[in-house]
């Protein structure tokens, strides 16, 4: 797979490839650190939907091109009265990620800038892995503006609620060391390393039946915000029911027979995610 940061600019805003079970989506115009656009958003949003239709896809890679991850909004764009979303799907939010669910895990490997947008697109993401180089943060409040794009929504249910704050408004940057021990980035990678290691960590994760990563996936988001899981008005209500209802569906696929019976035979599964 070609590397991102060494990859000619293309006419095409973002890039889509698969390897394996993995996808990348790959943030394309560097000339511009990947500031988002309705082409980078229409691309982004079409490359979420193609890996989300593939059955071969198990996990998606979002990563940008040379020495930025991605720089937010592009404002030429906004200063000329144009809008950076995907034209025909302002559902999917801004870079036609930050509201656009699949049920396939995204990890998102940072490489550089990735203030304002970029870390809304980052705060978006299942996963994050990080070069050392990299930058987070959302200087909005610097601008007159607000982090609309799920910064404000998102960052004090990733964080905890006073570093959220801090981080939210203040406007200060902060590193890619700093954004792991607050816990916004899983994987501290070298410079340069944050695709390798992001490709590493999704392969980890499509090893496993791809149906049972799906559902884990869309209960842990769907409770997340839940009441507790002891609470009696609960323990008969969404959260169980929401629960009962994903294991159903797979303790009754062909990949959760495989999974007992590679286990007995002591082999390594085959999943067919069905």
């Amino acid at each position: 797979m070609t590397s991102p940061a060494t990859a000619e600019p293309s006419e095409e805003a973002a890039l889509y490839e698969r390897s394996g079970h993995v996808a990348v989506i790959t943030l394309n115009r560097p000339r511009a650190l990947n500031a988002v656009n309705a082409a980078l958003s229409t691309a982004v949003g079409h490359g979420l939907e193609r890996a989300a239709d593939d059955p071969d896809v198990r996990v998606v890679v979002v990563t940008g091109a040379g020495r930025a991850f991605c720089a937010g909004a592009d404002l030429k764009e906004l200063a000329a009265g144009r809008d950076v979303h995907a034209p025909d799907h302002p559902e999917w939010g801004f870079a036609g990620l930050v509201r656009h669910w699949i049920d396939k895990p995204v990890v998102a490997a940072v490489n550089g800038f990735a203030m304002g947008g970029g870390t809304e697109i980052a705060l978006a993401c299942d996963l994050v892995v990080a070069a050392e180089d990299a930058t987070f943060g959302l200087p909005e409040v610097k601008r007159g503006l607000l982090a609309a794009a799920g910064g404000v929504v998102r960052l004090q249910r990733q964080l905890p609620f006073k570093r959220a704050l801090e981080l939210a408004l203040t406007g200060d940057g902060i590193t890619a060391r700093q954004a792991e021990h607050w816990g916004l980035v899983n994987i501290l990678a070298e410079p340069g390393k944050a695709l390798a290691d992001a490709l590493d960590l999704a392969a980890r994760i499509a090893e496993n039946a791809p149906l049972s990563v799906q559902h884990t996936k869309r209960i842990m988001h769907r409770t997340a915000a839940a009441g507790s899981d002891w609470d009696p008005e609960w323990s008969h209500g969404e959260v169980w029911a929401l629960n009962e209802q994903a294991k159903d569906v797979v303790f009754a696929t062909c990949d959760a027979q495989e999974g007992a019976t590679a286990f007995a035979e002591k082999r390594p599964p085959v999943w067919q995610g069905r």
